[in-house]
Protein backbone atom coordinates (compact mmCIF):
# COMPACT_ATOMS: atom_id res chain seq x y z
CA UNK A 1 0.00 0.00 0.00
CA UNK A 2 1.34 3.63 -0.85
CA UNK A 3 2.60 5.86 1.84
CA UNK A 4 -0.35 8.35 2.64
CA UNK A 5 1.88 11.70 4.51
CA UNK A 6 0.61 12.47 7.82
CA UNK A 7 -1.24 15.34 6.91
CA UNK A 8 -3.69 14.24 4.37
CA UNK A 9 -4.58 10.55 6.80
CA UNK A 10 -5.15 12.91 9.43
CA UNK A 11 -7.06 15.42 7.77
CA UNK A 12 -10.02 16.39 9.86
CA UNK A 13 -12.78 14.85 8.46
CA UNK A 14 -15.69 17.12 11.09
CA UNK A 15 -15.85 20.20 12.46
CA UNK A 16 -15.28 19.04 16.22
CA UNK A 17 -11.88 17.76 14.67
CA UNK A 18 -10.82 20.95 13.34
CA UNK A 19 -7.80 22.09 14.74
CA UNK A 20 -7.43 25.79 16.63
CA UNK A 21 -10.71 27.14 14.58
CA UNK A 22 -13.35 26.61 17.08
CA UNK A 23 -15.17 29.91 16.46
CA UNK A 24 -15.07 29.05 13.60
CA UNK A 25 -16.66 25.72 13.79
CA UNK A 26 -19.46 26.75 16.11
CA UNK A 27 -20.30 29.25 13.84
CA UNK A 28 -20.50 27.03 11.03
CA UNK A 29 -22.36 24.40 13.09
CA UNK A 30 -25.11 26.57 14.53
CA UNK A 31 -25.69 28.25 10.46
CA UNK A 32 -26.65 24.44 9.06
CA UNK A 33 -28.31 23.30 12.44
CA UNK A 34 -30.53 26.65 12.49
CA UNK A 35 -31.13 26.22 8.67
CA UNK A 36 -29.04 30.18 8.15
CA UNK A 37 -26.53 28.47 5.27
CA UNK A 38 -25.37 31.84 3.39
CA UNK A 39 -24.83 31.51 -0.89
CA UNK A 40 -21.32 32.71 -0.19
CA UNK A 41 -18.42 31.74 2.39
CA UNK A 42 -15.05 33.33 2.29
CA UNK A 43 -12.19 31.60 4.51
CA UNK A 44 -9.32 33.44 4.49
CA UNK A 45 -6.18 32.80 7.10
CA UNK A 46 -2.55 31.50 6.15
CA UNK A 47 -1.51 28.76 4.54
CA UNK A 48 -2.29 25.01 6.27
CA UNK A 49 -4.25 26.30 8.99
CA UNK A 50 -7.60 24.52 7.75
CA UNK A 51 -9.47 26.58 5.39
CA UNK A 52 -9.91 24.10 2.41
CA UNK A 53 -10.19 21.47 5.05
CA UNK A 54 -12.94 23.49 6.41
CA UNK A 55 -14.63 23.80 3.30
CA UNK A 56 -14.97 20.19 2.76
CA UNK A 57 -15.93 19.76 5.86
CA UNK A 58 -18.95 22.27 5.24
CA UNK A 59 -19.87 20.98 2.15
CA UNK A 60 -19.90 17.11 3.95
CA UNK A 61 -22.27 18.72 6.29
CA UNK A 62 -24.67 20.52 3.75
CA UNK A 63 -24.92 17.82 1.55
CA UNK A 64 -24.45 14.49 4.36
CA UNK A 65 -21.76 12.92 2.07
CA UNK A 66 -18.58 11.36 2.66
CA UNK A 67 -15.42 13.68 2.70
CA UNK A 68 -13.44 11.64 0.76
CA UNK A 69 -15.75 11.57 -2.48
CA UNK A 70 -15.33 15.53 -2.28
CA UNK A 71 -11.37 15.81 -2.04
CA UNK A 72 -11.64 13.03 -5.18
CA UNK A 73 -14.24 14.68 -7.18
CA UNK A 74 -16.30 11.86 -6.97
CA UNK A 75 -19.63 13.81 -5.25
CA UNK A 76 -21.43 15.47 -8.89
CA UNK A 77 -23.04 17.99 -6.65
CA UNK A 78 -20.05 19.23 -5.32
CA UNK A 79 -17.30 20.87 -7.36
CA UNK A 80 -13.45 21.73 -6.28
CA UNK A 81 -11.89 23.98 -8.45
CA UNK A 82 -8.31 25.55 -7.59
CA UNK A 83 -7.74 28.97 -8.60
CA UNK A 84 -4.55 29.15 -8.86
CA UNK A 85 -4.61 27.21 -11.72
CA UNK A 86 -8.05 27.02 -13.36
CA UNK A 87 -7.90 31.07 -12.94
CA UNK A 88 -9.76 31.92 -16.60
CA UNK A 89 -13.03 32.95 -17.58
CA UNK A 90 -13.67 29.71 -18.89
CA UNK A 91 -13.66 28.02 -15.98
CA UNK A 92 -16.23 30.51 -14.10
CA UNK A 93 -18.31 30.12 -17.34
CA UNK A 94 -18.44 25.95 -16.78
CA UNK A 95 -19.59 27.25 -13.03
CA UNK A 96 -22.10 29.64 -14.15
CA UNK A 97 -23.92 26.52 -16.77
CA UNK A 98 -23.34 24.58 -14.00
CA UNK A 99 -25.01 26.45 -11.74
CA UNK A 100 -28.62 26.80 -13.59
CA UNK A 101 -28.90 22.63 -12.77
CA UNK A 102 -30.28 21.75 -9.34
CA UNK A 103 -28.56 19.22 -7.37
CA UNK A 104 -28.82 15.46 -7.77
CA UNK A 105 -28.47 13.92 -5.16
CA UNK A 106 -27.64 16.29 -2.31
CA UNK A 107 -29.68 19.74 -1.19
CA UNK A 108 -26.89 22.15 -2.36
CA UNK A 109 -24.98 22.64 -5.35
CA UNK A 110 -21.51 23.78 -3.83
CA UNK A 111 -18.58 25.09 -5.56
CA UNK A 112 -15.37 25.38 -3.42
CA UNK A 113 -12.63 27.85 -5.17
CA UNK A 114 -9.44 27.37 -3.34
CA UNK A 115 -7.03 30.35 -3.95
CA UNK A 116 -9.72 32.27 -5.20
CA UNK A 117 -7.26 35.60 -5.29
CA UNK A 118 -5.65 33.82 -8.42
CA UNK A 119 -8.54 34.42 -10.62
CA UNK A 120 -8.31 37.05 -13.21
CA UNK A 121 -10.75 40.23 -13.36
CA UNK A 122 -12.71 38.92 -16.09
CA UNK A 123 -13.35 35.73 -13.79
CA UNK A 124 -14.01 37.89 -10.74
CA UNK A 125 -16.98 39.80 -13.04
CA UNK A 126 -18.72 36.84 -14.46
CA UNK A 127 -18.15 35.13 -10.66
CA UNK A 128 -19.90 38.50 -9.05
CA UNK A 129 -22.83 38.13 -11.50
CA UNK A 130 -23.54 34.43 -10.51
CA UNK A 131 -23.20 35.70 -6.71
CA UNK A 132 -25.40 38.78 -7.06
CA UNK A 133 -28.67 36.52 -7.56
CA UNK A 134 -27.85 32.58 -6.97
CA UNK A 135 -30.48 30.13 -7.18
CA UNK A 136 -31.43 28.72 -3.35
CA UNK A 137 -30.24 25.90 -3.88
CA UNK A 138 -26.22 27.08 -4.71
CA UNK A 139 -23.58 27.35 -1.94
CA UNK A 140 -19.98 29.23 -2.58
CA UNK A 141 -17.48 28.90 -0.37
CA UNK A 142 -14.08 30.15 -1.60
CA UNK A 143 -10.60 30.52 0.10
CA UNK A 144 -7.61 32.68 0.00
CA UNK A 145 -4.40 33.65 1.73
CA UNK A 146 -4.53 36.94 0.16
CA UNK A 147 -8.32 38.27 0.61
CA UNK A 148 -6.86 41.89 -0.42
CA UNK A 149 -6.22 40.83 -3.50
CA UNK A 150 -10.18 40.27 -3.83
CA UNK A 151 -12.62 42.64 -5.25
CA UNK A 152 -14.84 44.15 -2.49
CA UNK A 153 -17.96 43.17 -4.19
CA UNK A 154 -17.13 39.84 -3.96
CA UNK A 155 -16.37 40.16 -0.26
CA UNK A 156 -19.41 42.42 0.39
CA UNK A 157 -21.50 39.41 -0.88
CA UNK A 158 -20.09 36.46 0.99
CA UNK A 159 -19.89 35.49 4.65
CA UNK A 160 -16.39 35.93 5.88
CA UNK A 161 -14.75 33.74 8.13
CA UNK A 162 -10.64 34.55 9.58
CA UNK A 163 -9.03 31.68 10.26
CA UNK A 164 -6.40 32.45 12.84
CA UNK A 165 -2.32 30.67 13.08
CA UNK A 166 -2.29 27.84 15.26
CA UNK A 167 -0.99 28.54 18.83
CA UNK A 168 2.11 26.20 19.79
CA UNK A 169 -0.44 24.43 22.28
CA UNK A 170 -3.00 23.82 19.61
CA UNK A 171 -0.12 22.44 17.81
CA UNK A 172 2.42 20.26 20.23
CA UNK A 173 -1.46 18.77 21.28
CA UNK A 174 -2.06 17.63 17.86
CA UNK A 175 1.46 16.16 16.92
CA UNK A 176 1.20 14.39 20.29
CA UNK A 177 -2.11 12.83 20.06
CA UNK A 178 -0.77 11.60 15.54
CA UNK A 179 2.50 10.29 17.25
CA UNK A 180 0.15 8.10 19.86
CA UNK A 181 -2.20 6.67 17.28
CA UNK A 182 0.75 6.28 14.74
CA UNK A 183 2.72 4.40 17.69
CA UNK A 184 5.84 6.32 17.55
CA UNK A 185 8.04 7.05 19.98
CA UNK A 186 9.01 10.88 20.41
CA UNK A 187 10.34 13.88 23.07
CA UNK A 188 8.46 16.37 23.70
CA UNK A 189 11.13 18.90 23.01
CA UNK A 190 11.19 17.92 19.51
CA UNK A 191 7.54 18.60 19.07
CA UNK A 192 7.60 22.12 20.48
CA UNK A 193 10.45 22.61 18.06
CA UNK A 194 8.44 21.42 15.20
CA UNK A 195 5.36 23.85 16.51
CA UNK A 196 7.69 26.96 16.57
CA UNK A 197 9.16 26.06 12.99
CA UNK A 198 5.98 25.89 11.77
CA UNK A 199 4.68 29.09 12.27
CA UNK A 200 1.38 28.34 13.02
CA UNK A 201 0.78 26.73 9.76
CA UNK A 202 -0.83 22.48 11.07
CA UNK A 203 0.16 21.47 7.59
CA UNK A 204 3.38 22.57 7.70
CA UNK A 205 3.95 20.52 11.14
Amino acid sequence: MSYLVLSRKWRPDKFEKLVGQGHISKTLLNAIELDKVAHAYLFTGSRGVGKTTAARILAKELNNTNIDKIATGQNLDITELDGASNRGIDEIRDIKESVKYPPSNGRYRIFIIDEVHMLTEPAFNALLKTLEEPPKYVVFIMATTEPQKIPQTIISRSQRFDFRRLSMDDITGHLEDIMKKEKIEFEEQILEMIALKSDGSMRDA
